[in-house]
């Protein structure tokens, strides 16, 4: 049987052979060309800002604010398992706290894949899009909607709650 260690070992090496592999077959005239073209394109460019921002209005549209919730989520549970991750690979690091570590690291991506089937399952019975946090037994649901009922709300949270056998305390917010 495989141990943790070896697991690791392996998903870690898997990774690195696939992104050494990816950055050995990438043209390298596109990394020339790219550098070149943007030394060349910033001052032109300052400009051409300078007037924008002067006269531009930022817009932030519904769909535009369940995507800056879900890439500040994953941000922060990124830099939580590299942290996770930085202590499975000290050597100094007692196996006890690899456990609770590789144990952590665990329930953050099933808590992801927990996320994600809900906000699908939200997205078919009631035709709404949604992020959804969770955060040990507290569930945060956030539904681009433009009815705000207690009973869309009611139903949402009675169809989360369905997918788990203890008790969460779930709570909806709607976004326009």
């Amino acid at each position: 049987m495989i141990n943790k260690k070896s697991l690791w070992f392996l998903t870690l090496f898997s990774l690195i052979l696939v992104l050494s592999i990816y950055y050995i077959t990438m043209p390298s005239e596109l990394l020339l060309t790219t550098n070149k073209n943007l030394s060349s394109e910033k001052d032109e460019t300052k400009d051409e800002i300078k007037d924008d921002v002067d006269k531009s209005e930022v817009k932030i549209e519904e769909s535009n604010i369940l995507v800056a919730l879900r890439v500040e989520s994953d941000e922060e549970v990124n830099k939580e398992i590299e942290s996770l991750q930085e202590v499975l690979t000290d050597s100094n690091s007692s196996i006890e706290d690899k456990n609770k570590a590789y144990d952590k690291i665990k329930e953050l991506n099933d808590n992801r894949s927990i996320e994600e089937q809900l906000e699908q399952q939200i997205k078919d019975n009631f035709q709404l899009d949604s992020f959804i946090k969770i955060n040990d037994n507290q569930i945060s649901v956030t539904v681009k909607s433009e009815e705000k009922s207690n009973k869309l709300a009611n139903n949402i949270m009675r169809t989360i709650q369905s997918n788990f056998n203890d008790s969460k305390y779930i709570t909806v917010k709607f976004q326009k």
